[in-house]
């Protein structure tokens, strides 16, 4: 069975920065398709940015460039998130997904393509 676990997030200052994790469990970690993304109350759920485990092929959202960057530690089957020069816009639920065996996968943000969600982290940024 597979199973997400997030981790990390808390409250933070404006400018802070905050690493969340994602243990996966339950299937080849080594080919899956994971993403990050993160709701706000009253807000859509929206994509952050997303890698393919067996090549380490990463992919961001326009708008998230350059503060977010994701990883991975595939001994620990874990999913990072690096957040940097935080904002309050930047409170929300963070949530990664996964579809395992998907095969190769890029750029994709859409939630109905992934099987699997982690219950997520909260991340609230104070100014």
């Amino acid at each position: 069975q597979v199973h997400l676990e997030e981790s990390g997030g808390g409250s933070v200052q404006t400018g802070g920065s905050l690493r969340l994790s994602c243990a996966a469990s339950g299937y080849d970690y080594e080919f899956a398709c994971m993403g990050w993304f993160r709701q706000a109350p009253g807000k859509e759920r929206e994509g952050i940015a997303g890698l393919y485990t067996r090549t380490l092929t990463t992919w961001y959202a326009d708008s998230m460039k350059g503060r977010f960057s994701v990883s991975q530690d595939t001994a620990k089957n874990t999913l990072y998130l690096e957040i940097n020069d935080l904002k309050p816009e930047d409170s929300a639920k963070y949530y990664c997904a996964a579809d395992p065996g998907g095969g190769t996968c890029y750029h994709r943000w859409i939630t109905a393509d992934y099987p699997n969600w982690g219950q997520g982290t909260q991340v609230t940024v104070s100014s």
